[in-house]
């Protein structure tokens, strides 16, 4: 089976999207799968809106519809895998779309009016025309079948892998870990606020934040105990972690905490229905909203050893039930549907 695979997304730096590429690009030719990329080298980063998102918007028109499909003819591809919702109109071969959330939907004032209306139709069409919808997580299908109405019949449902999880060697525990960028569904107000609110508590003893990962603001550089790596080097700065805190008000999959895990790691998450899919049992849990409840997790985990070795135990176990190689299986069973569509 020969599938041309869109990777554009794995060029623009890191992100959920590029771990995703980059894995079970591997993975499906580790299964026998001839897998031929193509990435729009073209197509800059997200510009936040304006004529950069126009200029944007034109690209990605031009490589959805004219420059994939004629690949996919050069290649004889026998399917074109698209990992983010899109439809090319004119392919000649079967089409399949990964869907990893519809945040944009269930958290609509947390996205400009522009992008929420232009991704609300163009993910739905493209969802809708594939052979084949590939979710991350059953919550991303209870999602696709309520509001896009995506036959049943045409998902699979497919949990990632770990991701990059490092080689982590623990240490006694310096600080608490934020692994993410700082976009208004991941929290990162909420965190900063319990945060402050477990300094103040803990006094000297308190243990420092770091947030680990792209910024658009100065959001919480002025806190006390509060610093960026926006480089970081992930198996040094979780090996002196108490805990990943992961305070995302909506994922399709949490895949961070998911690498936290398989890394031993312990997980304070905010309670959100993806989030709780994939974590299951293995962490602990805050209201997201609560920045007092957030507070009071972190004082209790920062004192409490036991409580977080068996966090970590508890981790590692989960992140086991948890594949690439599955992840790739499922896959193609998804190009085989698509195949027989």
């Amino acid at each position: 089976m020969r599938v041309l695979l869109d990777t554009t997304y794995a060029r623009r730096g890191p992100s959920g999207t590029g771990v995703y590429l980059d894995e079970i690009a591997g993975a499906l030719r580790d299964e026998g799968v001839e897998i031929v990329e193509a990435a729009n080298g073209r197509r800059p980063a997200p510009a936040g809106g304006g004529a950069g998102s126009v200029r944007n918007l034109g690209l990605d028109t031009w490589w959805t519809q004219a420059e994939l499909p004629r690949r996919a003819r050069e290649a004889g591809a026998d399917v074109l895998h698209h990992p983010l919702p899109a439809l090319a109109l004119r392919a000649s071969c079967p089409q399949i779309v990964t869907v990893h959330d519809l945040a944009f939907e269930r958290l609509p004032d947390h996205f400009s009016t522009g992008f929420r209306r232009w991704a609300s139709f163009t993910h739905r069409r493209a969802a809708r025309g594939a052979d084949a919808v590939i979710c991350v997580s059953q919550t991303t299908r209870r999602d696709v079948l309520a509001r896009w109405g995506v036959d049943p019949r045409r998902i699979v449902v497919v949990p990632h892998g770990p991701g990059q999880a490092p080689h982590v060697t623990p240490v006694e525990p310096r600080h608490f870990i934020y692994v993410g960028d700082d976009e208004p569904r991941k929290n990162l107000g909420l965190l900063l606020a319990g945060y402050a609110r477990y300094r103040a508590a803990a006094g000297p003893a308190a243990l420092d934040l770091v947030l680990a990962g792209r910024e658009r603001g100065a959001a919480g550089c002025s806190l006390a105990g509060v610093r960026r790596e926006p480089h970081p080097d992930l198996a040094l700065l979780l090996g002196a972690a108490a805990a990943l805190v992961h305070p995302a008000l909506h994922e399709g999959f949490g895949l961070t905490a998911l690498e936290a895990m398989s890394a031993g790691v312990p997980v304070l998450a905010a309670r959100s229905p993806g989030t709780v899919e994939t974590c299951a049992g293995a962490a602990r849990y805050f209201d997201p909203y609560d920045a007092a409840g957030l507070a009071h997790e972190l004082g209790a985990l920062a004192a409490d050893r036991a409580a977080r070795a068996e966090l970590a135990r508890r981790g590692r176990e989960r992140a086991a039930a948890f594949s690439w190689q599955a992840a790739a299986r499922r896959h193609i069973e998804a190009y085989t549907l698509a195949l027989h569509a």
